[in-house]
């Protein structure tokens, strides 16, 4: 058993129990309670100080094959009763699904090794406010950063706690510690801006405020001045802040319901090569201090992990109770997505990627949201600065990226400078031939 608020369990019990009374045939109860303080700055001054604690409760009544769900953040007792009641009089007259049901009993979370996700360190806000002016003072030593877009730092304490009718309860807790610094740039008129961001489970594993001023002033810096390039065909390099979210577009294809409804470009592609054999994708939730780790998903399931993608392969779907019922396979505890989701370490260093073409487009910013799961196609606005035998030239600004995922998935070679900074993350990634539209 996990560490939870025993009296905001009880009230999980209770619910479950009046349910039951009601009529309900299976329950489920997921109750949350966040605390967080938030500190924002701007030009070397405290601007807004917020303390905020939510506390929220969602309950689900199955009726036999009847389902319905409910939610709210009054835990009085009268309004859960209330509650409780409109959820079973709506759940009596929702449509039959003969998938609904909770997961099978073997399913559910057992044991786990130690996952250390919560800090009970408290940072005064005098402490905050240090952090911050540290970070923007760093930032304006630069004489080419003359603003800033405002600076923050929050830290959160979450408490999870669920449980259901077929036995299982349980729950812990995490901790977030997060950091940020955007900063303006300025020469000869033209003005650009760029950040920096750092988020841990922790608060020693942070970025130091040095580190993040210094680096939010750097990037903000090396946007000065850009150009507009010709139109043509590309060895571009995304820097690791953008190439994770080509695991967003991985993941969203490869979810239960989109494979079910086949609405994703993978919908055929289960024990087929989609990448280059080089190309691994993990999905682990046992990172100790991983910004995605957890004990177990939102129905309780113990999370295994998942080799996705291995030598260029895709193994698995995300797979959750209901889309698992619908496509004949067993959930791996994927209901609420995945954990800590990474393309593993390429084999070579990023200076050997930018020394692979003459010329290549390094981009450091994408605009817009321009995917088609469906089809693949994918189309963003970007920005970034153009490499010239293997050296940082100058920035590049209005420009589109063009190309099709089932395309791009294969030529992806991946650099080995991988670092957890998020619950997604990748190598800085390169892929040849993309379509870069100009001027």
């Amino acid at each position: 058993m996990l560490e939870y608020n025993n009296n905001l369990g009880d009230i999980v019990d209770q619910c479950i129990s009046k349910a039951k009374q009601s009529g309900a045939t299976d329950v489920e109860v997921a109750l949350i309670k966040n605390t967080s303080e938030t500190v924002s700055f701007r030009n070397k001054k405290l601007d807004e100080s917020d303390r905020a604690e939510n506390i929220g409760l969602s309950l689900t009544a199955y009726i036999n094959k009847k389902k319905t769900s409910v939610s709210s953040s009054n835990l009085n007792k009268e309004n859960l009763e209330k509650l409780i009641g409109r959820c079973i009089d709506a759940a009596k007259i929702t449509p039959d699904d003969d998938f609904n049901s909770l997961p099978d009993k073997e399913l559910f979370f057992k044991s786990s090794k130690e996952l250390d996700l919560l800090d009970d360190t408290h940072i005064e806000n005098s402490k905050k406010i240090e952090y911050l002016k540290e970070a923007e003072e760093v930032a304006f030593k630069n004489p080419e950063i003359v603003n800033t877009n405002g600076s923050s730092f929050s830290e959160s304490k979450t408490e999870v706690i669920l449980g259901n009718s077929k036995g299982f309860k349980n729950g812990y807790k995490t901790s977030n510690f997060t950091a940020y610094c955007e900063v303006v740039s300025k020469s000869n008129g033209n003005m650009e801006r760029d950040y920096e961001y750092t988020s841990k489970r922790h608060f020693e594993n942070l970025l130091k405020p040095v580190e993040l001023g210094s680096n939010a002033a750097n990037f903000a810096i090396r946007k000065l001045k850009p150009q507009k390039i010709n139109s043509g065909k590309f060895t571009v390099i995304f820097d690791k802040r953008i190439a994770k979210n080509f695991l967003n577009y991985f993941s969203n294809a490869i979810t239960g319901s989109s494979i079910y409804r086949g609405t994703s470009f993978l919908k055929d592609k289960l024990n087929k090569k989609i990448f280059s054999e080089n190309i691994n994708i993990i999905d682990r939730s046992d990172i100790e201090r991983g910004n995605g780790s957890k004990y177990f998903d939102n129905e309780g399931v113990q999370i295994q992990n998942l080799s996705l993608v291995k030598k260029g392969v895709l193994n698995d779907y995300l797979i959750d109770t209901y889309y698992g019922r619908k496509l004949n396979l067993s959930s791996n505890g994927r209901s609420g997505g995945t954990t800590n989701l990474y393309f593993e370490n390429g084999d070579r260093n990023l200076k050997d990627l930018m020394n692979s073409n003459k010329k290549i487009f390094y981009i450091t910013e994408t605009i817009g949201h321009g995917t088609n799961i469906v089809t693949g196609d994918y189309s963003v606005g970007a920005a970034g600065v153009m490499i010239e035998n293997g050296e940082f030239t100058y920035p590049v600004s209005e420009v589109t990226i063009a190309g099709n995922l089932n395309d791009m998935f294969k030529r992806i070679v991946l650099a080995n400078d991988l670092q957890f900074n998020y619950s997604i993350n990748s190598p800085s990634m390169l892929i040849e031939d993309m379509t870069v539209a100009g001027k």
